[in-house]
């Protein structure tokens, strides 16, 4: 044991011990395409290329944000590993790619193992739900930079998808449809604002915006089986506003109906309780859609989701009436 590194804050025991509560976690996410085990200098994986003509390797980072507050409040640290895989995986998704593999890093003022293994355990069922294998990761005990019982949960994902099925938006044109697939909650952003509006949370509000981002890989998957998908956005930071015209060409834009489904009252509240006007709620929440799928009319039907507006001729932007 390295007692002298141990007084100066940082206990490698702690280290040892988490990897060996985290293992059986991160075995369970584990593909045909991984290659050793838990515990080496880099993660290995080698793709199935079978049928696909031209690989296209598309990836992602991103992290939980200041939602971990909430996790800190609550002492709950089981969920928001899965919001650290869906806040990547749902991004590459938008491409046409099927998440591949992931891995995590965790900063922290103390290593706690258990709670460690905690967050690993969230961040392998977010794997899981996504398809993709957790290869690998990082926990770095940084007394000083962290509180105590603080910490930082980020995550880097890969995906793939063959260059003929990747999303790009070429294909959209005016009259297309937009569809809307319905969210979990708040997601995973905008919780700068959430938890200025909600400063002191009963339990049973905290442990509502701590639900869990929904991981959209087999929604999408299926969607495609039903229908030709042009573009995606995936409703993250920016909300509708900033993220919806990220799936439109040059030359044109979407036009929303903000009536076309009920907004979660969670929303309605925060409107409410932080005065916050229409087109700011629009320009950081989800508002009820967590990913929007633009399709031809003729198949707007067969992908089994409620229309929220179309795209017409116009500049790169977003409308909503």
């Amino acid at each position: 044991m390295n007692e002298t590194y141990k007084k100066a804050g940082v206990d490698v025991e702690a280290g040892y011990r988490g990897v060996e509560l985290m293992r059986e976690s991160v075995r369970s996410t584990y593909t045909k395409g991984v290659l050793g085990d838990i515990g080496g200098f880099g993660g290995m994986f080698e793709p199935d290329i079978a049928g696909v003509k031209r690989p296209v390797l598309v990836s992602g980072t991103d992290s939980v944000g200041s939602k971990l507050k909430l996790a800190f409040l609550l002492d709950k640290h089981d969920t928001v590993g899965i919001d650290c895989v869906a806040m990547c995986a749902n991004d590459i998704i938008c491409a046409g790619a099927s998440p591949l593999f992931f891995l995590d890093y965790i900063g922290c003022g103390k290593n706690i193992p258990e709670r460690v293994a905690e967050l690993v355990r969230g961040v392998a069922e977010g794997c899981r739900q996504a398809g993709a294998a957790l290869v690998g990761g990082e926990t770095a005990e940084l007394p000083g930079l962290y509180d105590e019982n603080e910490y930082d949960l980020v995550g880097f994902c890969v995906g793939m998808t063959d260059y003929e099925k990747r999303i790009d938006g070429s294909s959209v044109r005016p009259g297309d449809l937009l569809v809307g697939l319905p969210s979990s909650g708040l997601h995973s952003n905008g919780f700068s604002l959430y938890r200025k509006v909600f400063a002191n949370p009963a339990p049973e509000l905290a442990l509502e915006m701590l639900t869990p981002t929904r991981i959209y890989v087999k929604d999408v998957a299926e969607l495609r089986e039903r229908a030709a998908v042009k573009g995606l956005a995936n409703i993250t930071g920016g909300g509708w506003i900033e993220n919806i015209p990220r799936l439109l060409p040059p030359g044109l834009e979407a036009v929303m109906d903000i009536k076309a489904v009920p907004v979660p009252e969670i929303f309605q509240r925060l409107m409410k309780d932080g005065n916050v006007p229409l087109e700011d709620m629009y320009n950081t929440a989800n508002m009820g859609i967590g990913l929007v799928a633009c399709v031809s009319p003729e198949d707007a039907e067969k992908a089994g989701y409620p229309v929220i507006g179309r795209v017409s001729e116009g500049s790169r932007k977003i409308v909503l009436w």
